[in-house]
């Protein structure tokens, strides 16, 4: 990509943080405060996104769709424009929870078309590596939770619904309070993963430059996310409960170990470095 592309493209991103940072605070303290200032942000952030392919179209000539950072960048903006403009016409802010974090995350990696250069020290290499390690495993953790409300969730609404339930039934936790603890777990596990993803993708890039986008763990890791926010969207605005919430999130449980299994190795090979 041009380099005055891609600093329009990093102010763009910069501006779309703010709608992250407003699904994360929506995600754990359940506030929409900030969604005005978001939206402003990632308003302002589409004139810069569209500069920025504008000036990459202009540079090389022709239309900037012809790798993957160019074609992820168009589909973002286009995402962009529609949620623009459904929010104009129908005042869908619910929406935002969903697409915000999806957009910064798609611009963010766009913006790492072009290489470079080597971390400053290995001390920083490391500890870059650690967050995103430790990220990942307070995520699971807050996932695992999420599973295990889920399931103690549909065993006492199954003895509810037999009206005879048995004598463990009244040490399970009221469906109220397991549907909160499913809600807030949910809620900061996503916000966890979603910051070890940023994390990994920043790490990734300057290790490994542009071949890092190619690995099939990292595509493991990109759709097991987009499962869970799937999960997190199908709650909060589908308003998914019971068995549906369950088996959901006994999915992304599942696409969770398949991706853990695919980085097992990982910081044992570069912390050896």
């Amino acid at each position: 990509m041009a380099e005055m592309s891609v600093i329009w493209l990093r102010v763009a991103a910069a501006l779309y943080s703010l709608g992250l940072l407003h699904a994360i605070l929506t995600l754990v303290r359940r506030r929409e405060h900030l969604f005005r200032v978001a939206l402003a942000a990632f308003a302002l952030g589409s004139v810069f996104h569209f500069v920025s392919i504008i000036e990459e179209g202009i540079v090389n000539n022709r239309c900037p769709i012809t790798n993957f950072y160019e074609t992820l960048s168009m589909c973002a903006f286009l995402i962009v424009v529609l949620y623009l403009f459904a929010h104009w016409r129908y005042k869908l802010e619910s929406l935002s929870v969903f697409i915000f974090p999806l957009i910064f995350v798609m611009v963010l990696v766009a913006t790492m078309g072009n290489p470079v250069s080597a971390w400053s020290s290995p001390v920083v290499r490391n500890t870059w590596l650690t967050v995103h390690i430790v990220l990942v495993l307070l995520g699971y953790a807050a996932l695992l939770l999420t599973a295990v409300a889920s399931l103690l969730y549909l065993v006492q609404e199954r003895e509810l619904k037999t009206k005879k339930p048995r004598g463990f039934y009244y040490r399970l936790p009221a469906l109220g309070t397991l549907d909160d603890l499913i809600s807030k777990s949910m809620g900061i596990g996503f916000v966890l993963i979603t910051l070890a993803v940023v994390a990994g993708s920043t790490w990734g890039f300057i290790e490994l430059k542009t071949a890092w986008i190619g690995q099939p763990k990292i595509a493991i890791s990109f759709f097991t996310w987009g499962i869970y926010m799937a999960m997190v969207f199908l709650r909060t605005i589908a308003g998914w409960r019971g068995r549906k919430a369950a088996i959901m999130t006994i999915t992304v449980v599942g696409f969770a170990a398949v991706t853990w299994a695919a980085h097992a190795r990982l910081g044992q090979v570069f912390f050896k470095q």
